[in-house]
């Protein structure tokens, strides 16, 4: 599998609505041009119209781990699959569920065809989550997050622990790397490091030139 360029549409004003839109279809572009395998996560609300407007895999930012019913302001596992989602990110810094939750999703994942990727702070969260057999654990240090230096110049410990860590529960748990990313020579110490791509947020739906952005960080692969 080529390795991932993971973007997170946040709730940022340059990733909502119309903006959400075409900045899929920019991301949709450059991953054309450069045979890459980028994939989006993108808000509820632009999940079904992004979707269906793209090529390229589409997650949820969350879900909940609830089955149909009374349950008025959540949100439910079958309609981010019935919307178009590939996957859902669980446990994001910030949006952090209990582990029995976590659990659930990974398990509702897995029922719904869905691909799950789990957030962890830490490399000893990212092993205590690894138990639970998600697709993918993206190591992503909170206070780096937003930064302008990434994880895997400040601390690249972080990177090769989480993958050692997680390979020593479930091999077949894929990493990824988080938090202050913005350049192919950051992507490119991450993978040096053992992770299998990125999930990049402000560096990419926060530029002047997101395009450029993209294709910068796809470069680092």
């Amino acid at each position: 599998m080529k390795p991932m360029l993971l973007i997170n549409f946040k709730t940022y004003a340059q990733g909502t609505g119309k903006k959400a839109l075409a900045l899929a279809r920019i991301a949709d572009s450059a991953a054309r041009k450069k045979g890459a395998n980028i994939v989006l996560s993108v808000q509820p609300t632009d999940l079904r119209e992004v979707a269906r407007s793209v090529s390229l895999h589409v997650y949820a930012q969350h879900m909940d781990p609830v089955t149909p019913g009374s349950h008025t302001g959540w949100i439910l596992p079958e309609a981010v699959k019935d919307a178009g989602a590939r996957g859902t990110l669980i446990n994001h810094s910030e949006h952090n569920i209990d582990r029995k939750s976590i659990s659930e999703n990974v398990r509702k994942c897995r029922e719904l065809g869905l691909v799950s990727v789990c957030c962890a702070a830490t490399p000893k969260i990212a092993k205590e989550l690894a138990a639970f057999g998600p697709d993918f654990i993206a190591i992503e240090p909170p206070e780096l997050i937003g930064g302008d230096v990434s994880v895997s110049k400040a601390r690249p410990e972080i990177i090769s622990d989480t993958v050692r860590a997680v390979r020593g529960v479930n091999p077949k748990v894929r990493v990824l790397c988080g938090a202050g990313v913005n350049s192919a020579g950051d992507v490119s110490k991450a993978l040096q490091l053992g992770a299998e791509g990125v999930l990049v947020a402000s560096a990419i739906v926060k530029s002047d030139n997101p395009e450029k952005a993209m294709l910068d960080l796809i470069s680092g692969f």
